[in-house]
């Protein structure tokens, strides 16, 4: 109990007082986050979300948060967390298929603009308008006068949003070669993520440069005083959940609404009701009892 006994070697051993947890490390080589904690941080950080859209609700503002990144940088993940807890009435998550050949002979824009929150709204863009400068740039699915337009008119899109009270966010998810090719396998060797990997996902693998080139271009014409991007590092997929909620929270002046006062009434006494025999329904096999067994 608590004493120190001898090695084989004659020494004394340390009861083990003092000594250093050694840290656990992710493949990337960051330390990966106690569990305890990141659940804590995140659960706190939701509830937040969720008071930031109460005000949003009561005060008519809208937002648009747009998620933008390399593929299998964690866009999806940290989007979960986002709204896993927000009134689905009131927040949305937009993540559009390849345009029809009805789309193409539309303004670019015009697809996105019909999915804009009203009041007291928040609408999550899972990619947006930039697949023009990346995607479509770097596939070749659109011309070059297409593109250079896009970098033009996507800053005063942005701008006239802003300027009708849209408060306007967006993130870039940073993730290294070597981490995107590790989750690309993961997700090869995952039967319930393998949906997730495309052929537009494996070949993001060759082309790496040229949407590093792309991504560049992109931030330069519209990395804007009215709209800036922020990176989000993504080498650690809790670390990045953590940051882009905490800084969207940052971002969007909003204040905690006392919630409104609700009397739950008391349940009336059943009057001249009686409820049909069990054997007139069809029931859902109750399987789950079955996990008492073991």
């Amino acid at each position: 109990m608590g004493s120190k006994k001898d090695d084989k070697s004659g020494k004394k051993s340390s009861s083990g007082k003092g000594k250093k947890t050694k840290k656990k490390l992710l493949p990337s080589g960051l330390e990966k986050l106690p569990k305890k904690e990141y659940e804590a941080e995140l659960e706190r950080l939701q509830a937040e979300l969720v008071e930031m859209q109460a005000w949003l609700k009561e005060t008519g503002n809208r937002l648009v948060v747009v998620f933008e990144g390399r593929d299998a940088a964690g866009k999806g993940s940290a989007i979960k967390r986002i709204t896993q807890y927000l009134n689905p009435r009131h927040a949305r998550v937009v993540a559009l298929p390849a345009p029809t050949e009805v789309h193409k002979t539309q303004w670019y824009f015009q697809r996105y603009i019909e999915h804009l929150p009203s009041a007291g709204e928040i609408v999550i863009f899972d990619r947006s308008w930039y697949n023009r400068a990346g995607v479509e740039r770097v596939m070749g699915f659109c011309t070059t006068d297409e593109y250079r337009r896009f970098l033009h008119q996507a800053p005063i899109f942005e701008r006239l949003l802003v300027e009708d009270g849209i408060m306007l966010r967006k993130y870039w998810f940073s993730v290294s070669d070597e981490e995107q090719e590790r989750r690309f396998k993961d997700r090869h060797n995952d039967p319930m993520r393998r949906w997730k990997l495309s052929p537009m996902d494996l070949e993001s693998i060759n082309r790496w440069e040229s949407y590093s080139r792309a991504k560049d271009e992109m931030f330069v014409h519209t990395d804007i005083p009215e709209a800036p991007w922020y990176t989000v590092e993504s080498e650690d997929k809790k670390r990045s959940r953590i940051n882009v909620i905490s800084h969207l929270l940052s971002t969007v002046p909003w204040e905690k609404l006392d919630p409104p006062k609700i009397d739950i009434p008391d349940r009336p006494k059943s009057v001249n009701y009686e409820r049909p025999p069990r054997e007139e329904f069809r029931y859902v096999p109750d399987v789950a009892s079955k996990l008492l067994e073991d």
